[in-house]
Order: C-alpha cells, then sequence, then structure tokens
C-alpha cells in the first residue's frame, strides 16, 4: 500500500509478523522498542514503555509494518499519521523513522540541504559527501507491481498490467531509452501517454515502453480494472496519476529491471 505525502510516496508493508525491534544505531532507546527516545513523543509513542498498546509487538516494529503501535487491533497508520513531517523537509516522520533519518531534524547529514531535496535530487540525506544515488526501476510481472527506488531507499509501489502471453513484456535488465509525453502506437493505433521507451537485448529501439493507460483515438481510454492484469501488449502500462509522476522522476538512463 502507499500513500503520497509531499511529493513523495510512502510505501509500508502491511505484513503482522513477529519481527524483533531494530534498534537505530548511536540513539538512546530506552525500552529498547527500536524507537530512539527523542523521536517516540512525535510518534506517539512511550520512550518508557516497549509495547505502548500491549499487542504483543514492539512499538518500531508496528511502524515498520505501517500500523498504528497505539492501537492494541492491528491498524493501518492514518493518513494524517503518515503525512505528518515535523521537521519540514518534505519527508513524512514515520518515513524519516523508517530510512532512519531524523525527522527532528529538517537536514540530517548537515550539509546544508534538507533530507526531502536531497531525495528529490538523488542524493543521500544520510551522508553530507555529495555521491548522486542511483535511480532503479523494478517490474514484478507476476504481482503485475513495479517499484521505484533512489540507492537504497524505496520510494513508490504502483500497480501495473504487463503483456499478455501471447505478447509477453520481456525480462532482464533495460535502460530508458527515450521519453515522450504523448506517443503513438502504430501497432496499436493507441496514444500512449507519458512514455518511457526502454532498450536491452530484448527490447529494440521504441517497440517496448512504460507509459500511462493508453487512449484510443476517440479520446476513450483504457480502464483502470486492467491494472494488476496482463493484458497489454508488450508494454508496462501504469495508472493515470502515478505514470506521469513516474515519468518525471526518471531519467534517460535510468536502469530498469523486469523480473
Amino acid at each position: 500500500m502507499h500513500a503520497a505525502w509531499g511529493g513523495i510516496v510512502l510505501c509500508m508493508g502491511l505484513l503482522w509478523l513477529p519481527f524483533p525491534a531494530h534498534a537505530v544505531i548511536g540513539l538512546p532507546d530506552d525500552d529498547d522498542d527500536g524507537i530512539p527516545d527523542a523521536w517516540e513523543e512525535i510518534l506517539g509513542t512511550s520512550p518508557q514503555v516497549r509495547d505502548t498498546d500491549a499487542d504483543g509487538q514492539p512499538d518500531g516494529v508496528e511502524l515498520r509494518q505501517g500500523y498504528d503501535p497505539t492501537q492494541p487491533k492491528p491498524a493501518r497508520l492514518s493518513d494524517a499519521q503518515r503525512a505528518r513531517d515535523s521537521d519540514g523537509d518534505g519527508l513524512a516522520d514515520v518515513q524519516e523513522f523508517v530510512w532512519e533519518l531524523s525527522p527532528l531534524d529538517a537536514d540530517s547529514d548537515g550539509d546544508g540541504y534538507s533530507d526531502g531535496v536531497e531525495i528529490r535530487n538523488a542524493h543521500d540525506p544520510r551522508n553530507p559527501v555529495p555521491v548522486p544515488l542511483v535511480k532503479r526501476i523494478e517490474v514484478h510481472r507476476r504481482s503485475q507491481q513495479l517499484t521505484y527506488a533512489v540507492g537504497p531507499y524505496l520510494l513508490g509501489t504502483m500497480r501495473v498490467s504487463t503483456g499478455k502471453p501471447r505478447t509477453p513484456t520481456p525480462t532482464g535488465t533495460f535502460r530508458i531509452a527515450s521519453k515522450s509525453p504523448r506517443a503513438w502506437s502504430s501497432l496499436a493505433h493507441l496514444w500512449m501517454p507519458w512514455w518511457m521507451n526502454f532498450t536491452g537485448s530484448g527490447a529494440s529501439p521504441g517497440r517496448f515502453g512504460i507509459h500511462e493507460l493508453p487512449e484510443w483515438p476517440n479520446g476513450k481510454k483504457e480502464g483502470e480494472n486492467h491494472l494488476g492484469r496482463p493484458v497489454s501488449g508488450g508494454c508496462v502500462r501504469v495508472g493515470r496519476v502515478e505514470a506521469k509522476k513516474l515519468y518525471d522522476w526518471a531519467d534517460i538512463g535510468t536502469e530498469i529491471v523486469i523480473r
């Protein structure tokens, strides 16, 4: 699942598993719940109680799994909890905790740039040395999902529609070769908004791409119900909102791994 915040997509797994608490290195955590004491108040938990809602799961585990650590019955984090940004750096407090950035310091590495600015510009907000991070996109045909990340930071997950069995999307490692806000398919006779052509072994130039749900010449849009099902002619179809966001984020040369 994912929710939008500050231009970045917050992704949290929703598995309920007995994981141990994961400490944030170098910061005091008196109750050993995986959340530094100084961060507990803004995250809504108690620095003296390892399991605030007494449900058997440490507070840090619940937050990392996308659950509210103050509710004894499994409850997903609310939109308000996901969106809260105490230091005003453009990243939500919960996401900063997951990424081990400080939700109390807009510039975690002290390099003069806010954490949100660094993430948006593909730099590491935990490293004051300005070394660019690598952007990558992964497409999972079995689950019909696409993920995108910069370095170790997972930015988003979205449903897609890959190729049907007789016109499969190729697997392997590719790179974005070209982009166009609106491309025409001479094979399918459809418009493909926010087109990103990827090339590599098994993907000749212009043949395959990631794009928004296609449009017929009369303006009719292919349905959102296609997402999550392999029904395309080989391309990777993305939803209306997500397509432009991904198009704006990805660069020529960005790696795409299709499994």
